[in-house]
Order: structure tokens, then sequence, then C-alpha cells
């Protein structure tokens, strides 16, 4: 057997995913030993009409992070479908859309009027944006094109299996790797590798009592007791609704889950099911009380879909230009001041 063709791209994501395959440290040189790296855009020089002239399924396994976001992520995904024996949506932004899903809560209008009108920095009196085309005395240029609605790998192309995580945790990324790289019988097609069964509040080591909850609290806000539940604190804590396997490693440093591994086997819509849990926990019977503890969340979607939003039932919202122009700018401009 020789060794295995690995391939990674990076699409729309912050290059964390790329970063959790340098953390394997000395492990990766294991993996340099036991893999041809043929692709990897962030590490060596590879053009995409390299990748364009191997043969089909040429390619072992290949690692995709990133959300789809523009013609560019489309394309490669594409590509790198046909080109792989195995392909594997790594880390959260792939596997659920993760922070650049966010978007989702306009369009690619909102997203340019935010980012090249309204926010408090930018000096663009001529309301420039960017263009697909732009013709320049050397020729034309072009961008890919930005499209209105974040997806996930999944959405887009046939996906095999799914690796979370923002980043994924590095020694999960090695189990799997390994393997793969020994052979072994991988799992039913559409598995979610490197995660458990369990939840994160269930793999949490800190002290839980009966919740009761009037009061929350935003992370720098409150010094948390060091060995009492944090949601039983008043800090929101995506453990009860999100996949384990990461080890808590969040909560060990004192900070909330944030539900990057995503829902737990067996529930589709991960925001609902935080939704429910907090709700499960506010202390209060009366309506106006109730309002006034659930105002106290701030960026309601921020905090149940940060990283779930394009995997979700919603997916997004309605397209702005189906919504009134003036409600359409007051979105954009509260997204500005974020």
């Amino acid at each position: 057997m020789g060794k295995l063709k690995l391939a990674l791209y990076w699409a729309a994501s912050c290059g964390g995913c790329d970063m959790a395959i340098l953390e394997l440290y000395e492990k990766i040189l294991d993996l340099a030993a036991a893999a041809d790296i043929l692709f990897w855009p962030v590490a060596i020089d590879v053009k995409y009409k390299d990748v364009e002239a191997f043969p089909d399924k040429h390619i072992d396994v290949c690692l995709f992070n990133g959300a789809v976001r523009t013609s560019e992520n489309e394309h490669m995904a594409h590509l790198l479908r046909s080109k792989s024996k195995i392909l594997v949506a790594y880390g959260a932004c792939s596997h659920l859309g993760g922070i650049p899903a966010l978007a989702n809560m306009t369009n690619k209008q909102g997203v340019f009027d935010c980012v090249y009108k309204y926010t408090a920095s930018t000096d663009n009196p001529n309301n420039v944006q960017p263009k697909t085309t732009v013709k320049v005395d050397e020729g034309t240029l072009t961008l890919p094109e930005f499209y209105d609605t974040v997806k996930t790998l999944a959405q887009t192309v046939d996906v095999d299996y799914f690796i979370p995580g923002c980043s994924p945790v590095p020694e999960q990324t090695w189990a799997v790797l390994e393997h793969i790289i020994q052979g072994k019988p991988l799992p039913p097609k559409g598995a979610v590798l490197g995660a458990t069964q369990k939840t994160v509040c269930d793999e949490c080591k800190l002290e839980k009592e009966e919740k009761k909850i009037t009061k929350f609290y935003r992370p720098f806000e409150i010094i948390p007791e060091p060995k009492k539940c944090l949601l039983e604190q008043g800090i929101i804590c995506a453990g009860p609704a999100t996949r384990g396997g990461c080890d808590a490693r969040c909560i060990r440093a004192n900070m909330p889950c944030r539900g990057c591994y995503g829902p737990p086997e067996g529930v589709m819509d991960q925001g609902a099911k935080f939704l429910s849990a907090i709700a499960s926990v506010i202390d209060a019977k009366e309506p106006e009380e109730i309002d006034r503890i659930i105002k106290q969340i701030v960026d309601p979607i921020g905090t149940f879909y940060r990283f779930s939003l394009a995997h979700s039932l919603m997916k997004r919202t309605r397209m702005a230009e189906e919504k009134a122009p003036e409600e359409t700018k007051q979105r954009n401009t509260v997204a500005a001041r974020r």
C-alpha cells in the first residue's frame, strides 16, 4: 500500500482549522511520513489547475474547512468532491456554517453596506463596493461572486464525514487521521468523527445542582466560582445543547461552551435545543419577569446560533430585498455598530 494522498482546503473561515493541523505538533512528522500532501494552499505551492488535472478520485482524503460563501468556494467544493474518494467537512464552518453564516441575518448587499458604508471608521464618499469584474489599463480584474447566503459544505456537495469544532481538537484530528492511515474500517457514511455521543455538559466536571436563573451575565461581567456550573451562575453555556468530544476545554479554562461541536446526536436544531435548555432554568412565573430576564441575553441569534445558523431549520432570514427599505437600513446600521 502506497502513501495516503491527502488534500486540505480553506474556504470561508478564519484559518484556525489549518492551525489545528499544525497543532498536531510532533505528529505532523508522522503525518508527513504516512501521507503525500497533494494540495494545501496555505502550506505548499499548488495551483487550482494542478488539482483540475488530477484524475477523478485521485485524492484519498480531503479535509475541507470553511463555509461556502463565494463562487470560488463553491467551485472548489465541487472540484475537490470529484477528485476525492473521501471528502470530510472539517471544522464548524464547513460542518455547520460557523461564524461566517451569521451573515445570513442579511444578504450580500447588507454585508457590503455594513462594511463599506455604515461602519464608524469607513471613509467611502463615493460608495465604492466590490465588483466581480473591473477593467484597468492592464486588462480585466476579476473577483469571485459573493453570495447572498452562506452554506455548509453538505448543502453544496455530497460529504462523507464530519469533524466538528472551532477549531477541531488536535487529539481528535490525529485520532481520525491515524485511523485512516492504518487502514481501519471506516464508520457509516455521514458519521461525525472525533466526537462522542454525550454532550459537553456530560463531560464537564463542574458541580451541578438545581439550576434557577434570575439574572444572566456576559463572561466579562462576573468572576465565576471555579468549581460551580457556569450556567447555574447565570453565564450562558451551550454545554447542554452541544456534542461532546472536546473534553470541555473552554469550560476547563473557566469560559462557557459556545457550541462549536454542533448539536448532539438526534437534535435537528441546536439553537432550539439550547433555547429550550435556557428557558427551563429561568426562575420566574410572571410574564413581565420572564421578559425582563430574557432581555438580559445580548444578541440572541449570535448566542443560540453562533456556529449553526446555516445548518439550522431557519438557515437564514428572509432576503433583505423582501423587507421594507427602512427596515433593511436599520438592520445594517445595528450590525455596523456591533
